[in-house]
């Protein structure tokens, strides 16, 4: 892991990265991309996590998080554990055509690190940056908000439900979050956050 990127004060708000590793396109299923919202609403709702903002793009995943018990890294490793062993289990459970595909994919990235022993789905590292202003905060807010739209999945941030645009947009969406005010005084900022209902 990069120094740049070590989570230092763990009490502080993050914008975090969480790859798959060889950005395998994961979460072009459903069912895996609702386990990253039941796992996020479940740390929401017991773990002390506070999600400002998220998007599930097919093979990473987006995250504006803080921790309220001051254990970041401990709630990050956490919630990857969780949703990788969860997913793992539906790919070979549940009906997936890509199954011996993605399991071999998982099987050879264990190979250059010794922590996994037979399955790795989550590249390591998060990509951590601490937000240390409002202004960095929404400048993030808007990079997760408009991912969907960049990749040319929906016209409005708001229409894809795997975000938290909506969230912000009509107070409507699939996890708990925390939101932050609406930018308003700023001229550039609002236009960032009406730009959800634009495109």
């Amino acid at each position: 892991m990069k120094e740049g990127y070590v989570i230092r004060d763990q009490t502080k708000a993050h914008f975090i990265t969480a790859t798959v590793v060889d950005w395998i396109d994961v979460f072009s299923r459903k069912n895996y991309r609702d386990t990253v919202i039941e796992c996020l609403n479940f740390c929401v709702q017991n773990k002390g996590m506070i999600v400002y903002g998220y998007v599930i793009m097919s093979n990473h995943v987006h995250l504006v998080v803080q921790s309220s018990e001051g254990k970041l890294s401990d709630l990050l490793r956490d919630f990857k554990k969780f949703t990788a062993n969860t997913i793992l289990r539906k790919i070979q459970n549940e009906p997936e055509s890509r199954r011996e595909w993605m399991l071999e994919r998982f099987k050879l990235a264990t190979e250059s690190h010794s922590r996994n022993k037979n399955y790795q789905l989550w590249q390591y590292g998060n990509h951590a940056e601490e937000i240390y202003t409002a202004k960095f905060m929404w400048s993030k807010l808007d990079y997760i908000h408009m991912n969907p739209v960049r990749a040319g999945i929906v016209e409005r941030a708001s229409d894809y439900i795997y975000s938290s645009a909506s969230n912000y947009v009509d107070d409507n969406g699939l996890v708990q979050i925390e939101k932050m005010d609406n930018p308003i005084v700023d001229v550039l900022k609002s236009w960032s956050f009406t730009k959800y209902n634009q495109y």
